[in-house]
């Protein structure tokens, strides 16, 4: 029997549903074994911190016992497990998908820490402002590239958009992104009807 590649994982998670949306897309559902693990910045988790000291997850643990992460390096390896599509080899494709790849891991940081800073007891004003500021640019400039995204063809580029998008969704309900990028809410509720994405909606519990 196979053994199974054990992933830290969250429901929640930005980041894991990367890894969630790589697994389905490339039928490597059935090799993961998922441990449900809470990666919160003040109280770092031991069970995590026996595979990954900097307690962060997704955290990808090999049959052969080597750990990999993060999200960036894990959708690479599972991509790379099956020879897949999700990594353009080379050329402007890949340069797309990469640009895209970090243009969706840039925005999912900037809106964890806008999210951090506003639940603190005394949230700096400052720092939510300036967030707000990337936030509302990102969305400008992607709502431009929405005509782009449709004609791309499904990598880890919108694959991270995606997920950046739904994390807006999730977290930040009353932001009104839709409103602000139209263009882009069209083509991310197109991509919504894939069954990757459907299936990895964040949720509660």
């Amino acid at each position: 029997m196979q053994q199974k590649l054990r992933l830290h994982w969250s429901p929640k998670s930005p980041y894991v549903r990367k890894v969630m949306v790589c697994a389905q897309e490339l039928g490597l559902l059935d090799r993961l074994e998922l441990v449900r693990s809470v990666a919160a910045m003040l109280q770092p988790n031991a069970q995590i911190m026996a595979d990954n000291p900097l307690s962060k997850i997704p955290t990808l643990v090999r049959e052969d016992g080597l750990v990999l992460f993060d999200s960036v390096v894990i959708c690479e390896y599972l991509n790379e497990l099956v020879d897949g599509p999700l990594f353009p080899a080379a050329g402007d494709a890949r340069w797309q998908a990469l640009r895209w790849h970090a243009f969706g891991d840039g925005l999912l940081d900037a809106l964890i820490l806008w999210r951090n800073e506003r639940e603190r007891e005394q949230p700096l004003q400052a720092l939510l402002d300036a967030f707000e500021l990337k936030a509302r640019a990102s969305l400008a400039q992607l709502d431009t590239e929405a005509p782009a995204l449709a004609l791309a063809p499904f990598s880890i580029g919108p694959l991270t958009l995606a997920c950046a998008l739904g994390y807006m969704d999730y977290r930040f309900a009353a932001f009104g992104w839709r409103q602000q990028a139209p263009r882009l809410a069209a083509w991310y509720e197109r991509l919504r009807e894939r069954p990757s994405i459907r299936d990895t909606e964040p949720v509660d519990g």
